[in-house]
């Protein structure tokens, strides 16, 4: 296994990585060295195949047929995959999983509304909040690791908390909503995957899907007037590492990426997106001290690169406050307003950090 270190493999420039202009060249050598073992280590320390296995295969139904995403049809999909999701608690419970049949229980409630819904396996949601046909202002939320249906309830929070602070900012007649994204099988925390660019190669195409959709949905009698209606990506950590692969075909308007670990380019520019691209990151997120490096091992890249909070990268960087890693839309934080003000498309008001 060899670990090699490119251009701006640990932070950039001098002044990125912390070191001031008038160190000595071999402090700043031996300090990227440094920084180079760190990863080696901590990507070994990862890599290494782990002992635990996958969750064990549980029984549900295919997903539910449904007809293309228009105005018309979203009450009859929302109704589908509620029964869709009634199915797979049954079957879960005659499985004897009692977890995940009182979590597919949940998703069947008469108030949800999904627009796709998976519960084979780890298991896949998309859900809105809000009313997604005529709404001028939409987010879509993409999650990081270890999201599933076994804890899609916290990714929902997340949702809901933007929504509710949405409904309240929005201007008069400005209709808005929210779509929590798990259109993949996020890695775990701890795993092989979570390195590496795969399940995001996997899932940009899914992505650029939904988009393309949601923009669809504006030419629809009724609906949001193609002019108004903006798009808005919030990217959380692994999630931020889809966007960037997904962002060169993706018809949004706004890119926001929250504790990225990167996004597998070394600048803005490189996303080749005509998106505004933003980054933050809370004063306690441990992704602060995660390596921004790419390293070849054997065969396989690890890593993603430059960081997108570092100035070399080109993000326009907001005020995120002193949250940590899973704090970035708790109620009343910094950050949650500012990405409030990116939805709404109230640039000039974001705080910067």
């Amino acid at each position: 296994m060899g670990c090699s270190t490119g251009a701006g493999a640990v932070g950039g420039a001098d002044g990125a990585s912390g070191l001031g202009p008038g160190e000595p060249t071999k402090g700043r050598r031996t300090h990227r060295w440094r920084r180079a073992l760190l990863a080696c280590v901590i990507t070994g320390a990862v890599v290494v195949p782990l002992s635990g296995a996958a969750r064990a295969e549980i029984p549900a139904p295919a997903p539910a047929t449904l007809a293309p995403m228009t105005a018309a049809t979203l009450e009859r999909t929302y109704e589908a995959n509620r029964a869709n999701a009634a199915e797979a608690s049954r079957m879960a419970a005659e499985h004897g999983d009692r977890e995940r049949a009182a979590a597919d229980r949940e998703m069947a409630d008469p108030s949800r509304r999904f627009l796709a819904f998976d519960g084979r396996g780890f298991g896949l949601a998309t859900e809105v909040f809000g009313d997604l046909a005529h709404a001028d202002r939409i987010a879509v939320l993409v999650p990081g690791s270890d999201t599933s249906i076994d804890t899609y309830d916290r990714f929902r929070d997340t949702a809901r908390a933007l929504h509710d602070r949405l409904t309240r900012e929005a201007p008069r007649g400005t209709g808005t909503a929210v779509v929590a994204w798990l259109g993949y099988e996020t890695p775990g925390t701890v795993s092989t995957t979570v390195t590496t660019t795969d399940r995001a190669e996997q899932a940009a195409p899914e992505l650029r899907e939904f988009i393309r959709q949601l923009r669809g949905l504006a030419a629809d009698e009724g609906t949001g007037t193609p002019g108004k209606r903006r798009i808005a990506l919030l990217c959380h950590s692994y999630g931020s590492v889809v966007c960037g692969r997904a962002a060169s075909r993706l018809d949004v308007d706004d890119i926001a990426l929250v504790g990225s670990p990167g996004t597998g380019v070394d600048t803005a520019a490189a996303l080749h997106t005509r998106a505004r691209v933003w980054a933050a990151r809370g004063g306690e997120d441990w992704v602060a001290e995660v390596p921004h490096i790419r390293l070849d091992i054997l065969g396989t890249t690890v890593g993603f690169g430059t960081d997108p909070m570092s100035p070399s990268f080109g993000a326009r960087v907001f005020a995120a406050g002193d949250g940590g890693h899973s704090d970035y839309f708790r109620p009343g934080s910094t950050s949650l307003a500012n990405l409030t003000r990116i939805v709404l498309g109230e640039t000039s008001e974001v705080t910067h950090g």
